[in-house]
């Protein structure tokens, strides 16, 4: 699109629509000759009667400098890590290579896999900014500290922290592990946390320096120093704070509107009284799918946004072509909670795509079998027959020995328990289903369609509404990148248009909405 820099006062909606898009540019309105009107003429301007003006707004003014400087990144904005590397390497590299920041999606991968990984975004990303997910795993721990490991083997800067309930020794170590006294004499902080929360007490636990207990620990085993203990008790345990509202995946499903401004009076708080807390930003997550959503979120006061949902349809993202067809069919209100594999126990949920599976009401009846019986002896042989057929497509013998193949390799504490309660046997056998059916989503079974676990929250739909009817609403035109480029730049408009609203200017009402472009015809 050329932009408009004449000396004519602009007055229909494409004329001013035209100038605003310019982002680049300060935008007058002004009153000229009887007639009202916006321009991007400085000695235009200078002769009329100015009723209102923008500023200039690049995308990359929007939320916290101090974020963009942290992680080296161009834009305050982040691809969030999406578990069982749906938020694959190929994905972290393109929005790395674009001055994004994006994590691994380390979750549910198998330690092997995630170093090698971690090996191959070092190796070709170098200095450029990537983080990996650090997944809370209470009832697997040797995950966390191989994640941990394998992040502290290939000097990975940056990890988010998700699904976090308390502080673990694993977070504690990485974050400890990296810091160090400058040549100033403060303390450098070569390993920075992001946490992702959806409570105002789990975000206290990130806002303060680590326990003195999880640190005597550690320095007792020797997994970290003396001296890094030392420095860990006087910075926050985290650097950035994301608010995480009504996602897909883990979620306790809060309003944005309510979630982020909770978090930043609650850091605003701490800040009187613990040092370096009011230095820790709190960004915004879930429901983001739209440049409104975006703007809106800044304009809470959000220090950088992050993206999921919207990610998973992706070229980048590991999903095979018939989920992301699904993804991007969905409706914002195709969404549903399903039990999680990994909190099964707990009763912890997880939100998934309902429309075109039926995932989400088979985990539910297992969850609920879970409750109802105290083994798999225990279970009626009607419905373990059902399970069998259906579900499981085997005998539940046979799906109990794959477990023990796998928790050998990956966790042998977890079949040392299993082998004393028919019930923790039972909810190993039942974690087979959860656990395979997003790798069936990933990897395409098409006998398996009915059984994909598709985590997805309400943005996709909101997605897919705005971009229908443009290049962006086909799956195989969404690059991951160009995703994050959209909504920033559609926010930073919709933002310049939301300040002469809030100066009391009445602008045409299709100049309130931003309509994906490519690059080349902006």
């Amino acid at each position: 699109m050329t932009t408009m820099r004449t000396a004519a006062v602009a007055s229909t909606a494409e004329e001013i629509t035209a100038l605003l898009l310019d982002l680049d540019a300060p935008v007058w309105i002004v009153r000229t000759n009887g007639r009202v009107g916006a321009t991007t003429d400085e000695t235009v301007a200078a002769s009329a009667q100015v009723l209102a003006a923008v500023a200039p707004l690049p995308p990359e003014r929007l939320g916290d400098s101090a974020f963009r400087a942290a992680h080296g990144v161009r834009a305050a904005y982040a691809a969030g890590a999406m578990a069982n590397g749906i938020a694959s390497p190929a994905l972290v590299k393109a929005m790395a290579r674009n001055g994004y920041l994006a994590a691994y999606g380390a979750a549910g991968v198998a330690p092997a896999a995630v170093d090698a990984a971690l090996g191959e975004l070092a190796g070709e990303l170098g200095a450029q900014p990537f983080a990996c997910n650090l997944i809370h795993s209470p009832s697997e721990p040797a995950l966390e500290r191989a994640i941990i490991d394998a992040c502290l083997r290939h000097d990975v800067r940056c990890v988010e922290a998700s699904a976090f309930m308390d502080l673990t020794a694993e977070v504690v170590r990485y974050r400890a592990a990296g810091l160090a006294v400058d040549r100033q004499g403060g303390i450098e902080r070569r390993h920075r946390v992001i946490a992702k929360v959806s409570r105002v007490e789990v975000a206290d636990l990130f806002l303060r320096p680590a326990p003195v207990r999880l640190l005597r620990e550690l320095v007792a085993a020797g997994r970290i120093t003396q001296e890094q203990a030392r420095l860990a008790e006087q910075v926050p345990m985290a650097d950035d704070i994301t608010a995480e509202a009504d996602s897909g995946g883990h979620t306790d499903r809060r309003p944005l509107t309510v979630l982020l401004p909770e978090l930043i009076a609650a850091r605003d708080r701490l800040a009187a009284t613990v040092t370096g807390a009011g230095q820790v930003r709190i960004g915004a997550a879930g429901g983001l799918g739209t440049p409104d959503a975006v703007a809106a979120a800044f304009g809470l006061g959000a220090a950088y946004v992050v993206t999921g949902s919207v990610n998973q349809s992706a070229i980048e993202a590991a999903q095979c072509t018939a989920t992301k067809n699904l993804l991007a069919r969905a409706e914002f209100a195709d969404c549903t909670m399903s039990p999680s594999s990994d909190m099964f126990e707990l009763g912890v949920q997880v939100q998934v795509l309902r429309r075109g599976t039926l995932f989400a009401a088979r985990a539910q009846r297992l969850y609920e079998t879970y409750r109802a019986y105290d083994g798999l002896d225990a279970l009626p042989a009607t419905l373990r027959a059902e399970l069998e057929s259906t579900l499981f497509r085997r005998p539940l013998d046979e799906v109990w020995q794959e477990c023990v193949r796998y928790f050998t390799e990956r966790d042998p504490a977890q079949l040392t328990g299993a082998e004393q309660d028919p019930k923790a046997k039972m909810a190993l056998v039942f974690r087979w289903y959860l656990g395979l059916s997003s790798g069936w989503s990933i990897r395409g079974e098409a006998d398996r369609v009915a059984d994909y676990q598709i985590w997805c929250g309400p943005a996709m739909g909101a997605f897919n509404t705005w971009a229908a009817g443009t290049y962006l609403a086909a799956a195989e035109n969404r690059a991951v990148a160009d995703i994050a480029g959209q909504l920033m730049f559609g926010a930073a408009y919709l933002t310049r248009v939301a300040q002469l609203r809030t100066a009391g200017v009445r602008l045409p009402a299709a100049c309130a909405r931003y309509v994906p472009r490519p690059l080349e015809d902006r």
